[in-house]
């Protein structure tokens, strides 16, 4: 029997980010080791890492459609079993659509699903799984029993919703080969450093200039420390060399890499956006603290600082605006990271919880749901 033919619909952009792509990269790469045939529909555009990390698995790129017929178009034509959207432009109708035309749709939500009818929904947030964040508890949730949510169903995860499963929370988080095969066996201890290592990152192209802002906060703590920062831009760059360390400080920016879980790894506090990234870092046992960069950021990363996963430096409009207001974000932020840098125990303590939360695992079980429903519908065995 042919294997399953699976496509990814999503797009990358110094505007857009890279954060869908690398979550659709993650899922591909367990459903090519399954032996699915995976396509990418969408645009790569400027990002030459990511168009890298396609061609290196052999994931080729199609033109992506935008409606829901040319959705339908698309996989009619090339023969898909399932169509993976992950969007939050693309019209909504075109889950349905493609439903209708008894296609598998997974779409990957971030809290709303904008209307979509799907098959399967993946919401991989923290919190996601339980109505009511804030009796979440740190730590993740273990492999064990199934449990039952209310209004969902004893699926370990997975709540019902209208047309669909979900699988919700972080225990489908989806994460690279070098994510996971890079993940310790053991949170990092505690270390005392006169001047940590210290690793910046904002998304594959920073599309919203979040690392100069972050690279002066922190210089602005007055701590030693040698600071790493991943450049997704040229203007970043451009931008970033008029940041001038104070003493005992330095400062070198780095391309986007393929090594960046080698870099997260080697980091004694990693400085990052509250996005896709914050699962890896998770992953990793990384000592984090997080800036909220866009809106839909928000709840996420209210309830990863509130239950102790991450340090949080606000949201980073805050650490922009001009006059009183401005100043007082950015000193509060400082003072965050001027305690982290001083405190390895701190830093341990939220490596240990973020360790704990995310296992690494998450693409397997988002793979087995959508190769079983995918088998349901079509009879293709699951790889």
């Amino acid at each position: 029997m042919n294997p399953p033919r699976i496509g990814l619909r999503c797009d990358a952009g110094p505007r857009t980010g890279v954060g869908h792509l690398v979550r659709c990269l993650a899922l591909g790469e367990e459903l090519l080791a399954r032996g699915a045939r995976v396509e990418l529909f969408g645009s790569v555009e400027r990002v030459g890492w990511a168009s890298a990390q396609l061609t290196a698995r052999g994931i080729p790129v199609r033109p992506g459609p935008d409606t829901p017929d040319g959705l339908v178009e698309a996989a009619r034509r090339h023969a898909l079993d399932a169509l993976v959207l992950d969007s939050y432009e693309l019209d909504p109708a075109g889950a349905g659509a493609l439903r209708a035309a008894s296609v598998v749709t997974l779409a990957i939500v971030d809290g709303d699903t904008r209307g979509q009818d799907a098959d399967l929904y993946l919401d991989q947030n923290f919190g996601a799984d339980t109505p009511d964040p804030a009796h979440r508890p740190a730590g993740g949730l273990p492999d064990g029993p199934p449990h039952t949510l209310p209004g969902g169903s004893p699926d370990g995860g997975a709540v019902g919703r209208p047309g669909g499963r979900t699988l919700a929370g972080v225990r489908y988080a989806l994460l690279r080969d070098a994510v996971t095969a890079a993940r310790p066996t053991a949170p990092p201890p505690a270390t005392p450093t006169r001047r940590p290592r210290v690793l910046a990152f904002f998304g594959g192209t920073d599309a919203v200039g979040a690392a100069p802002v972050l690279a002066r906060v922190l210089f602005g703590t007055g701590h030693p420390l040698e600071l790493t920062v991943v450049v997704g831009r040229p203007e970043i760059g451009a931008e970033l060399a008029q940041v001038v360390p104070g003493r005992g400080q330095s400062l070198r920016p780095v391309a986007p890499t393929d090594a960046l879980p080698t870099l997260i790894g080697a980091a004694d506090l990693v400085v990052s956006a509250a996005g896709t990234s914050t699962w890896e870092l998770c992953c990793l046992g990384a000592p984090a603290a997080l800036v909220c960069v866009v809106d839909n950021q928000r709840d996420s990363y209210h309830r990863v600082v509130a239950h102790g996963l991450a340090a949080g430096l606000g949201e980073l409009p805050d650490l922009i605006v001009p006059g009183l207001a401005g100043r007082t974000a950015r000193a509060d932020a400082a003072r965050t990271l001027r305690t982290l840098l001083a405190s390895p125990r701190r830093r341990a303590a939220l490596a240990a919880r973020a360790w704990a939360t995310v296992d690494g695992r998450g693409r397997t079980r988002v793979a087995d749901a959508l190769l079983a429903r995918i088998a349901d519908r079509t009879g293709v065995l699951n790889p």
